[in-house]
């Protein structure tokens, strides 16, 4: 799958993945990356208490030839993240000055952020064969855990607009239930921004086995999940160990569900607009006249 090219979305994405030296590595680079573009191999070896080796590694880990170039790159992503600020902040009209900026304003901010690099994220071709897969599946199950889970509900109840095979399933034992009796022709699609949870990962086994197909809609792009997925959607939500359930990850969730279901409509429309003009016909009764 292709991903950006900005080397601080590269270290972001790729995280889990890190041994512990390659994450201390990130992690001060993450948080000096202002900096670390005028230090030495040397001296950021020392600085994040490491061998000049282990930059090296890290380098390759990240699919850069090199110190140098790492640098190099740094520096660009550094000005791209400035330059999205800056625009930012004349958009919404707060100097950078202003002390008395608003709260809501700084939410705003965060939920613009993870949309935007979840949209950047985005690869046509892997939007293309997930809606392929969705048409030509006989079943589409929305599958989460936790605060996953609504997400899972939500893409369920946007999706019965328009056609009668989606389903989402609660419970984590009625899902590998379920799982157990799938097969190629069925569909699974997983919310987990982690992509390493144990019961997700579990009934993608059992879903694999079984020959569906299966989609992860996650943060990482390498994790335990997405080894067992077809085609992987990356949100771009930072999300904290104390903030489990973001509002942020679900935007950034719920935009890939909305990009799916105008794809989906548009690739079969006759069949859903006929299915949205039934499903709005047989609820109207419920409403005031």
């Amino acid at each position: 799958m292709e991903i950006s090219n900005n080397i601080l979305v590269k270290i972001k994405l790729g995280y889990n993945q890190f041994t512990r030296t390659e994450r201390k590595i990130a992690d001060y680079v993450l948080a000096n990356s202002k900096d670390v573009p005028f230090m030495s191999i040397t001296e950021l070896s020392d600085a994040c208490h490491v061998a000049e080796a282990s930059v090296h590694r890290f380098c390759r880990t990240i699919k850069v030839k090199g110190y140098q170039e790492f640098k190099m790159m740094l520096s660009l992503s550094v000005k791209e993240e400035d330059d999205r600020s800056r625009k930012l902040r004349e958009s919404t009209g707060f100097p950078e000055s202003d002390a008395g900026k608003l709260q809501y304003q700084q939410i705003l901010e965060y939920h613009l952020d993870a949309i935007r690099e979840t949209n950047a994220l985005l690869n046509p071709a892997v939007v293309n064969e997930t809606v392929e897969m969705m048409t030509s599946a006989r079943r589409i199950m929305f599958l989460g855990v936790g605060n996953s889970m609504i997400t899972a509900e939500e893409a369920q109840g946007r999706f019965l607009h328009i056609t009668p095979k989606v389903c989402y399933v609660i419970d984590p034992h009625m899902q590998a239930m379920a799982a157990s009796m799938v097969g190629p022709e069925d569909m699974l699609i997983f919310f987990s921004y982690s992509g390493a949870t144990k019961d997700n990962v579990m009934i993608a086994k059992i879903a694999r086995e079984r020959g569906a197909k299966i989609t992860v809609i996650t943060r990482y792009l390498k994790s335990d999940l997405t080894r067992y997925a077809d085609t992987v959607f990356i949100c771009g939500a930072k999300e904290g160990p104390l903030e489990g359930g973001s509002m942020g990850a679900k935007m950034s969730q719920l935009h890939i569900i909305d990009i799916l279901f105008q794809c989906y409509y548009h690739r079969n429309e006759a069949e859903s607009r006929r299915n949205n003009e039934l499903t709005a016909a047989a609820n109207l009764d419920r409403y005031d006249k």
